[in-house]
């Protein structure tokens, strides 16, 4: 069994697991180690416990909607989704609805989705079309918004001297990703991000990506409740038992980027610091039993004088290189091949980083209903520089009741997501009952949780 180094930190008053920290484990690197990787930002955000009711309470939600979810860029589709003139994409987001489109000048535009007439959401779905038509009177506009007619004008001579343009809300790009926002005064897409994950994902160029997988799924609670599930590791002793034997769970680096971003990065190839007498050959057979993200096949040996660690990076090296037609072991450290580096920009977008296929989370309100949400995973995959791009898949729409297993390209992450439902709808009934009427924190282990919960503060409350 390996010798792993203690990842205490210095200051007694931070505690930290007993395990190796993830940048101890860079120090083992063979390759230059990318400053966007040794960036640890050790932040401290207080200890004060969260009231039940941020999570389900009917005022809090609406709060939500008036002041948050119409400020706030968030991620629309992928630019590839919207390839030609007349491609369109609907985005509900609780109340309110986009309609977002190519126009025939080759731009994009986000219509608020109701007809001028009489209010009739335009669009229900994503689609093709050469103009936009209200399916209720057949009011109509072309693609860049402005008014095509109706088909009585002579009863609408008062609306001549009208703007009837569709009203538009803002759109930008980045990453290869469609972001767009309600508010006219936000600061821009790239000000919002930040400059340290701009910095940060030049290297890894989310753009030069396809969507290979697009689940969708309502679940039983809070959009905060399914989204901090995520960007978390340490539930994994008890929720996900079967992948501790190689996933450095309470020793996950967590930071806190600018105002609206997170990361949480946890160590794979590894066992959980809760795990005792895990020798390399029982990481590497519990990761080919139950693991969706690596190439590692179920009989694999770990070559005598080599950690399950460096094995594993070097077979994904070479699947995930042929996959995008580069040499990843002469530039790649081994944690962009094999970690779980996810980022998250507020409110309900969590890219992965790295060189892996790179897993993306999206949690929002199903409709105006605080105790469920839709959330949605894909992956996002590489290929040859200089071939042609792989068609986006479609998404797959599951019912409410049916599980992630039922889709068979999630491999073993199906069995892990499904591991979360059986705790999610339950946080939210038990959160409805609880005498303390508080969630209590980790100070860091879930740090970016209580990050999410103050940005959102500063979009309810301001400065008061």
């Amino acid at each position: 069994m390996a010798e792993y180094k203690t990842g205490l930190a210095a200051d007694p008053d931070k505690p930290r697991s007993n395990g190796i920290s993830y940048q101890e484990l860079l120090d083992q690197e063979v390759v230059p180690v990318p400053d966007s990787l040794r960036t640890s930002t050790d932040t401290y955000l207080g200890s004060e416990d969260l009231p039940v009711s941020r999570y389900v309470s009917r005022e809090f939600h609406d709060l939500e909607v008036e002041r948050m979810w119409n400020r706030t860029w968030q991620v629309v589709c992928r630019e590839t989704e919207l390839a030609n003139p007349g491609d369109y994409v609907v985005y509900d987001i609780a109340r309110y609805s986009l309609l977002v489109v190519r126009t025939e000048a080759g731009e994009v535009k986000a219509f608020h989705n109701a007809c001028l007439h009489r209010g009739r959401q335009l669009k229900d779905c994503d689609g093709q079309a050469d103009y936009i038509r209200c399916p209720f009177h057949g009011f109509s506009w072309n693609l860049d918004g402005g008014f095509k007619g109706s088909p009585c004008p002579w009863d609408f001579k008062h609306l001549e001297a009208v703007d009837m343009s569709l009203p538009e809300a803002r759109v930008d790009f980045w990453a290869g990703w469609v972001f767009t926002n309600m508010d006219e005064d936000a600061p821009s897409l790239a000000e919002y991000i930040g400059p340290t994950m701009l910095a940060h994902f030049e290297r890894w160029d989310l753009a030069s990506t396809y969507k290979a997988l697009h689940v969708r799924r309502v679940i039983g609670c809070n959009w905060k409740v399914g989204f901090e599930a995520f960007i978390e590791s340490w539930h994994s002793l008890d929720t996900h038992p079967q992948i501790t034997p190689y996933t450095a769970d309470s020793n996950s680096q967590y930071d806190i980027f600018d105002e609206h971003v997170s990361r949480t990065i946890t160590a794979m190839g590894v066992p959980s610091p809760h795990k005792r007498g895990v020798g390399e050959q029982d990481v590497m057979d519990a990761l080919a039993q139950t693991s969706g993200r690596m190439a590692i096949d179920e009989v694999a040996r770990v070559p005598e004088g080599m950690t399950a660690r460096e094995f594993m990076a070097d077979t994904n090296y070479a699947e995930f290189g042929a996959m995008s037609g580069r040499d990843l072991a002469s530039f790649a450290t081994r944690s962009e091949v094999l970690d779980a580096i996810l980022y998250s920009i507020f409110p309900n977008f969590a890219p992965w980083a790295g060189f892996n296929p790179n897993i993306v989370y999206r949690f929002r309100p199903n409709g105006d209903d605080p105790d469920s949400c839709v959330m949605e995973v894909m992956m996002m995959m590489r290929f040859p520089e200089g071939s042609e791009r792989p068609a986006d898949a479609p998404v797959i729409e599951l019912r409410p009741e049916q599980p992630f297993t039922d889709v068979e390209e999630l491999g073993a992450l199906g069995d892990v997501f499904e591991q979360d439902m059986c705790n999610l709808p339950y946080v939210q009934k038990g959160m409805k009952q609880t005498k303390k009427g508080a969630v209590s924190l980790g100070n860091y282990q879930e740090i970016r949780i209580r990050h999410l919960h103050q940005v959102l503060d500063r979009y309810l409350y301001g400065d008061q």
